[in-house]
Order: structure tokens, then C-alpha cells, then sequence
């Protein structure tokens, strides 16, 4: 017990918010503060996400012009998604579906699937063991098709600048069900700009297209803000136990975030040097966006039996000094 403060609230603590007005209107919003610095958005209304991070005062991620869009807004047609990508620190893209919109099995799937817009069916929040707990648990089922339940926690240390991600997807369903998730963890300015220093630890990076051959040799290279850029996507392999990072000097902060590839064994660099569209994805998922035909395809696409689970961890740790990276 501090003895100095009237409230846990005056240093750190989860506040309930809802937005008014705009497309965002009604949304509900956990402000987290962990009290060493960290502050971040979940947004419960957009399957626990986090929409917004900063670090003692700097912004870390992006946040898209589109702003916050509640999920009745979702247009789940094709590239739709777009209309309401908030971006945001991370965009859980999936359950079923990942990349570009296909049609698979005589399914027809959209950009990155549904349930990033859809809202937890409950959240709750608590502290335990000098850390801020938060649980949400995400639907993503209809009749006659795939039943998946998601439980996702954060657990946020009051003496660390981490977060620690970790989900349990579950069919419960009777059918096995195709399983796509992506991570879309979106670097925005402060953080990035042409002085950041990206690490992504690769033994193995290919192109996604011709486009992004031209220039895969600078791939882990920022630029400045150029009109009419167009996004270059990496295919880096990582094994073990990895960590990616952003840091960039000229405000001495970065991100490093650390998975277990085993859970995870395809990462995406998501490279977007434009104009207010200027933003760096890295991106841990089972698949690459390139859409679950082609995983199919590829025999890579990974399938969950009745009563099966998939675990997924990540953790965020946000740095002041090169040399943690």
C-alpha cells in the first residue's frame, strides 16, 4: 500500500470509457495506465485490440485516417475492411480468414477477415500480483459454419513497460474448421520515421510480388513520407523464440516485440512509406496474407478438429535504450 496516494488511479489503474459522436459512437474503451510511463486502448467493442499505445508522452502506433469505427459499420464485402481499419498498436485479423479476399471451399471470404469488428461478448479487469489483468472473451461463430471461441488476456506489470498477450482459440464446434490468425501490429510516427532502426532478426526474406523485389535489399530501411507510394510486403522466416524491433533515436524509444514461432511460423513486414498513410506492420501469424486459397494451396493452411485449441503469446516491451534491442 502506497501511503502517499489517496487512489491507485492517481499513478495507474484501467478507466471504463465511451466514445461520443462519429462513427466511433458507443464504443467502449479500457484506458490502461501501468504507472511506469506505459498508457494503451483496448477496445472491447473491436475484439479486445489495442487501438492506441503511447510511452511516457510518444505515440507508438498508427492509427488510419478512418479513425474509430464501431463494428456496425463493418462492410464485410471484399476489401470493405478497410473502411473501418483503424489499425491501431494491433489488429487481430482472422478467425478463419487472412489477406486478400478469396474464395475458398465455396466460401467466399473477405480482407482479413471478421473479428477484428467483433465486439467481446465480456471483458473484465482486475489487479493480481503487482500487475493489471485484463479478460475478454470474442464469438466467432455462426449456424451452419465454423464455431470459434477466442479468450484473450493481457497482463501488464506496474513495474515493467511490457504488455504479454495471450490467446486460446477454441473450436466448439462439430466440424473441423480452417484456422487463420494474424497479428497486425502497425508502427506509426513518432516512433517511425526515416530514423528508426527496424531489426527483424530473418535468416530467410522473400518479395510478396515484382514490386516489392525492387528494393528488398532496403526492406528493413524507413524513408520519409512519399505521395503515391506503394506498399511493399517482405516474407521473413524466424525460428525459436524471436524479437522484432523499432527504435529510433531521435526520441530514444522503441518496441520490441517477442513470439514463439512455433505458434506462429509466418511473420510479414508490412512496408507503407505514403503520405499520412505512413505506417510499418509486423506482423507474427499461421499464415501469410496472401489469402487461405492459397494457403490451401500450399498445403500451409493449419485446421482446427472439435473441442481443439491453438495458443498464441506475444509480448510488448517498450525501451529507452538501443542496446535492450
Amino acid at each position: 500500500m502506497n501511503r502517499y496516494i489517496g487512489c491507485e488511479q492517481q499513478l495507474w489503474g484501467v478507466q471504463e470509457l465511451r466514445l461520443v459522436g462519429g462513427k466511433g459512437d458507443g464504443m467502449r474503451l479500457l484506458h490502461v495506465r501501468s504507472g511506469k510511463g506505459l498508457e494503451f486502448v483496448v477496445s472491447a467493442d473491436r475484439c479486445a485490440d489495442i487501438s492506441r499505445v503511447t510511452f511516457k508522452g510518444d505515440n507508438m502506433g498508427y492509427f488510419a485516417p478512418c479513425g474509430y469505427v464501431s463494428p456496425k459499420y463493418y462492410d464485410g464485402k471484399g476489401d470493405g475492411f478497410l473502411k473501418s481499419f483503424t489499425a491501431g498498436f494491433f489488429t487481430t485479423c482472422g478467425l478463419t480468414a487472412v489477406g486478400t479476399p478469396c474464395v475458398d471451399d465455396g466460401e467466399e471470404l473477405p480482407l482479413h477477415g471478421n473479428v477484428s469488428n467483433t465486439p467481446c461478448e465480456n471483458i473484465g479487469y482486475w489487479n493480481e500480483g503487482g500487475a493489471i489483468h485484463i479478460k475478454a472473451l470474442v464469438r466467432d461463430a455462426a449456424i451452419f459454419s465454423h464455431q470459434l471461441l477466442l479468450e484473450r488476456e493481457y497482463i501488464c506489470p506496474l513495474n515493467k513497460n511490457e504488455i504479454y498477450l495471450s490467446d486460446t482459440i477454441t473450436n466448439i464446434g462439430e466440424r473441423e474448421t480452417p484456422i487463420e490468425v494474424l497479428y497486425h501490429c502497425n508502427m506509426g510516427y513518432p516512433l517511425l520515421s526515416e530514423a528508426s532502426e527496424v531489426n527483424i532478426p530473418s535468416s530467410e526474406v522473400a518479395p510478396r510480388n515484382e514490386h516489392a523485389l525492387d528494393g528488398i535489399e532496403r526492406c528493413l530501411e524507413t524513408e520519409e513520407p512519399q505521395p503515391g507510394y506503394e506498399e511493399k510486403c517482405y516474407y521473413h522466416k524466424l525460428e525459436g523464440r524471436p524479437s522484432v524491433s523499432v527504435f529510433n533515436p531521435k526520441i530514444q524509444k522503441g518496441v520490441v516485440i517477442s513470439y514463439n514461432a512455433d505458434e506462429l511460423p509466418f511473420f510479414t513486414e508490412w512496408k507503407m512509406m505514403g503520405v499520412r498513410d505512413y505506417v510499418l506492420g509486423l506482423e507474427p501469424g499461421n499464415c501469410l496474407p496472401d489469402g487461405r486459397d492459397v494457403m490451401r494451396e500450399q498445403g500451409k493452411l493449419e485446421f482446427l478438429k472439435c473441442g481443439e485449441t491453438k495458443k498464441c503469446n506475444l509480448k510488448f516491451e517498450f525501451v529507452e535504450e538501443r542496446q535492450c534491442l
